[in-house]
């Protein structure tokens, strides 16, 4: 599990073969060992391999398939996170690092020292998200100002755009979204709710 709060800003420093290295600062590796997961803008996976200031993974066709990470080349900045420890408070929300869809940004406006997107989102994702509810961009927790049919409004504070990629995107940019979790496990607490007579009977 992870909490959406950002550890670090990555570079994607080699892909081949569905391997992907990614360089990060050093004191980012403590305490990470070969076989612990990393967030990598909200995609959980496993290192393969650690050295001072790098880790590799495998990337699935899959999970090419389900996010951005097949738009994205050497060089291109990454968000990460370590997973959450028992004893460590949490700060964003519960992430589980499963990606649900992408989003496309189809606003950007700058708003004092913050910029205001909005973000076109699947529709079948769309039910999932509740205004003032959270979410997870690029694996990020963010909360949702707003929702317009199929388009979020999201603010970004200055610290986040600092401490994170999200100030990289422009319009038609696209990024990785995980909705909350509990809504997802309601969703299914509720159907078999309404059909526990056919299920059992």
């Amino acid at each position: 599990m992870f909490t959406g709060i950002i550890q670090a800003i990555g570079k994607i420093k080699s892909i081949e073969l569905g391997s992907f290295c990614f360089q990060a600062k050093k004191s980012f590796f403590d305490e990470v060992k070969i076989g612990d997961s990393i967030a990598v803008n909200g995609v959980c996976l496993t290192t393969i391999k650690i050295d001072d200031n790098y880790f590799k993974v495998d990337i699935s066709k899959e999970t090419l398939r389900c996010t951005i990470f097949s738009h994205l080349g050497v060089d291109s900045l990454v968000n990460l996170e370590k997973t959450l420890r028992l004893n460590q408070g949490i700060d964003g929300h519960l992430v589980s690092g499963h990606v649900d869809g992408i989003v496309k940004v189809v606003g950007r406006s700058i708003e004092g020292k913050s910029i205001r997107f909005k973000m076109k989102t699947p529709k079948n994702l769309i039910k999932y998200i509740t205004k003032k509810g959270s979410i997870c961009i690029n694996g990020v927790s963010l909360t949702v100002n707003n929702i317009n049919d199929c388009v979020l409004d999201i603010n970004i504070v200055p610290y986040t755009l600092k401490t994170t990629t999200l100030g990289e995107l422009e319009i038609n940019s696209k990024a990785n979204l995980e909705v909350d979790i509990i809504a997802r496990h309601i969703e299914r607490l509720l159907y078999f709710e309404k059909n526990s007579y056919e299920i059992y009977h």
